[in-house]
């Protein structure tokens, strides 16, 4: 059987050079790829083994995170994290804003969640062993 290594999450976004900005100030993403070289929409972001795929389109086209289309969808992506406590503490240091702070959530569940430039909700964490 194929091993699957990794998985990258695409999200539509509204501004390519704020989004990318968001990533790399407040995350500590680095910029793996943008393209195209003379007018670039789209960008892979990546941190450690994980990495977003971002593509801005047509204006008046918005992102639809889950959690604006279902109550019950609160992220787009879960990243997980050996050490949340750790990851919490150099995104607090960074004045990152949490739309929860660190917690254990109902399905047990140890992390936080940060809301990005466009909306989109990424909980970073694990299971609360």
């Amino acid at each position: 059987m194929a091993n699957l290594t990794s998985i990258w999450p695409f999200f539509i976004i509204t501004d390519l050079k704020i989004s990318i900005s968001f990533y790399i100030d407040k995350l500590g993403f680095e910029v793996r790829y943008t393209g195209p070289d003379d007018d670039p929409y789209w960008a892979i972001l990546g941190r450690d083994n994980i990495s977003i795929m971002l593509k801005a389109i047509v204006p008046d086209i918005k992102p639809i995170p889950n959690h604006t289309r279902h109550e019950w969808a609160a992220w787009d992506a879960y990243i997980a994290a050996a050490d949340p406590d750790t990851l919490f503490e150099e995104y607090r240091s960074k004045d990152v804003s949490f739309r929860k702070p660190l917690h254990i959530n109902s399905d047990n569940l140890k992390g936080f969640e940060i809301e990005d430039a466009d909306g989109y909700v990424l909980f970073f964490g694990r299971p609360n062993l």
